[in-house]
C-alpha cells in the first residue's frame, strides 16, 4: 500500500492525470487508489493547549504520538482571530478578507428572516459609543464559493461532516456545500450543553442534525463516534472526513471523572493552565483522536489516510478557560495567542515521523494541498489565497509565499477589542489599530511574547510594511472601518462599555 501510494504522490507531481498515461505507468490488475483525508478541527483551542506543544497540565497521549509520527509546526496560523472566518478560509483556500466572512456568523435563533430581508440591511452598524462603523458581517457563506468537499466530489470522493458548521443557516448547512453526511452541523457557535439530550433554552431544537440518543452521553464521544461510523461505512472507497469539535469552546463543561482527576493533579506553577473542567475538555478531544486511530488502524487503512489536526482560533483567555503562555493574549486579539495553533500532520510514508516545521502556513493553505494530493483540479474562475503545504510535508523547501495577513474590521467582546489589521513577513508582524491610528511593530525571533514594540525604532521597516498590508487590502476588496459620524467620546477619559 504505501508503495502505491508513492507511486500515486509521484505521478500527481509529474502531471500524470490520464488515463492513458496511468495505463502506461501501472500494469493492468493493479489499482491505485488516492488517501483518505481526516482533517480535525478544535474549537478554541490554544497553542500551548497539548503536551507536544509544551502542556504539563493537560494530558495529550494520541495527539502526542500523532505528532510522533508525523510533523508538527510550530509556526502555524488561523485566518482569523475568531471561529466563521476561519471555517470559511478552510474551506475555500481565499482569505476571509476576500471572501466577506470577517466576523463570526451570528445563528438565526429560528427567525424567519429571508435572504433578501437581511441582503436589504445596511452595510455598515455601529452607535455612538464606538469611534468606529464596522461592516455587517454576512449571515452565511455564499453557495458559489467552491469547497474542499465539492472539489473531491469530483474525484469520486464520500465526504462526511461531523460538529460544529457556524457557516450558516439551514439551506447553508454542509450537505448544501458539497458533503454527503452530516451529523451536527448547524449555524450554531457553540452547542447549548455538552451532555444529551443537549439542552437548549432559546433555540428551537437541542441541536440540529444531531438529535439526542442517550442521556448524558458526553458531545466529544457523540462526535467521536458519528466520525468512526462514517469511517467505516466509507472505507471502501476514498473518503474526506471533517471532524469539526465543539469543544472546548463554552461552555465549559466536562465529564465528572476526569474533572475529578485534574482537580487532583498538581499545576506547574506561573503556566497559568489550571482549569480542571477545561483540563477534562482538551482530555475529550484527545480521546476521540484515539477513537480515530484505532478504527483506522483495525481497518488497515491508516497508511493511506493523511490526517491534519488544528485549530480555528486562540485559545480562550479571556474568561480564563486557558493560558496560551509564551503567547501573548488569546482568542478575537490580534496578538499571536489569537492566532497562532497547534498543527498537527500525519502520513506514514510521506512526511517524516517526529519532523518539525517552522515555515508560517495558514487555514487558507489546506484546500490547495489537498487537491494537489488527491488530485483535483484547483478553481480557475477566482482567485486563491493559499499554498500547497507539499514542499514542506516533503521537506522540500519550495516554498515562496513571503507574506501572511489577517482583518478584522470589528469591535469583538464588546470593546474589548477594536479593528485591526495585521502582516506577517519574515520575522515580523505588523498591527495596524483602527483607533487612534496606532501602529505596533514585533520581531517574532527574538520576541515570541510581543512584549517590546519596535515601531518606534524601526520607522522604516513600519513603513514598508504598512504599504504592502495597504496593497493587499486593496487586492481582496477588504472592508475597512469608518469613523462614526455620531461618535460620542466618553468624558472625563470615562471607560466606554
Amino acid at each position: 500500500m504505501r508503495k502505491g501510494l508513492q507511486l500515486f504522490s509521484s505521478l500527481l507531481a509529474a502531471g500524470v492525470t490520464t488515463a492513458t498515461a496511468w495505463a502506461q505507468e501501472i500494469p493492468a490488475v493493479e489499482t491505485i487508489r488516492p488517501p483518505n483525508i481526516i482533517l480535525v478541527l478544535v474549537d478554541d483551542l490554544g497553542w500551548a493547549d497539548l503536551g507536544c506543544y509544551g502542556s504539563e497540565y493537560y494530558e495529550t497521549p494520541h495527539l502526542d504520538a500523532l505528532a510522533s509520527q508525523g510533523m508538527r509546526f510550530t509556526n502555524a496560523y488561523a485566518a482569523c482571530a475568531v471561529c466563521s472566518p476561519t471555517r470559511a478560509a478552510i474551506l475555500t483556500g481565499r482569505y476571509p478578507a476576500r471572501l466577506g466572512i470577517t466576523d463570526w456568523i451570528r445563528p438565526l435563533a429560528g427567525k424567519e428572516w429571508t435572504e433578501t430581508d437581511i441582503r436589504a440591511q445596511s452595510d455598515y452598524v455601529g452607535n455612538p459609543k464606538r469611534q468606529f462603523l464596522t461592516p455587517r458581517n454576512p449571515r452565511w457563506m455564499e453557495h458559489d464559493e467552491i469547497t474542499i468537499a465539492e472539489l473531491l466530489q469530483e474525484q469520486g470522493y464520500i465526504s462526511g461532516f461531523v460538529g460544529k458548521w457556524h457557516l450558516g443557516p439551514e439551506d447553508w448547512y454542509p450537505e448544501d456545500q458539497g458533503f454527503d453526511f452530516n451529523a451536527g452541523g448547524c449555524d450554531y457557535g457553540h452547542p447549548p450543553h455538552f451532555f444529551d439530550p443537549y439542552p437548549a433554552k432559546h433555540q428551537p431544537t437541542s441541536i440540529p442534525n444531531l438529535p439526542p440518543r442517550k442521556e448524558g452521553e458526553y458531545l466529544t464521544d457523540r462526535e467521536a463516534d458519528e466520525a468512526v461510523s462514517f469511517i467505516k461505512r466509507s472505507s471502501g472507497q476514498p473518503f474526506f472526513l471533517y471532524l469539526c469539535h465543539y469543544a472546548v469552546h463554552s461552555p465549559i463543561q466536562a465529564k465528572q471523572d476526569l474533572i475529578d482527576y485534574y482537580q487532583e493533579k498538581p499545576t506547574v506553577e506561573g503556566d497559568g493552565q489550571s482549569f480542571p473542567a477545561y483540563a477534562a475538555m482538551v482530555h475529550s478531544v484527545d480521546d476521540a483522536m484515539g477513537a480515530l486511530l484505532k478504527t483506522i488502524n483495525e481497518l488497515d487503512i491508516a497508511d493511506n489516510t493523511l490526517i491534519i489536526f488544528t485549530s480555528d482560533n486562540g485559545g480562550a483567555t479571556h474568561f480564563r478557560a486557558t493560558d496560551n503562555r509564551p503567547l501573548r493574549s488569546g482568542k478575537g486579539r490580534p496578538y499571536e495567542g489569537g492566532i497562532r495553533e497547534p498543527f498537527i500532520v500525519c502520513w506514514p510514508g510521506q512526511v517524516s515521523e517526529g519532523s518539525t516545521c517552522d515555515t508560517p502556513i495558514s487555514s487558507i493553505d489546506l484546500l490547495p494541498t489537498v487537491c494537489e494530493i488527491t488530485g483535483a483540479a484547483l478553481p480557475t474562475d477566482r482567485p486563491l489565497d493559499g499554498s500547497s503545504l507539499m514542499p514542506l510535508f516533503k521537506e522540500r523547501g519550495e516554498w515562496d509565499r513571503t507574506a501572511l495577513y489577517w482583518h478584522f474590521p470589528h469591535y469583538w467582546a464588546g470593546k474589548l477589542v477594536g479593528p485591526y489589521s495585521i502582516i506577517r513577513e519574515g520575522d515580523w508582524k505588523l498591527i495596524r489599530f483602527y483607533e487612534q491610528d496606532r501602529i505596533e511593530l514585533y520581531n517574532l525571533t527574538q520576541d515570541l511574547s510581543e512584549k517590546h514594540d519596535l515601531s518606534s525604532a524601526q520607522p522604516e521597516k513600519v513603513y514598508e510594511l504598512n504599504i504592502q498590508l495597504e496593497n493587499w487590502l486593496t487586492e481582496v476588496g477588504a472592508k475597512l472601518p469608518m469613523e462614526n459620524p455620531e461618535y460620542k467620546p466618553p468624558v472625563n477619559n470615562e471607560q466606554t462599555k
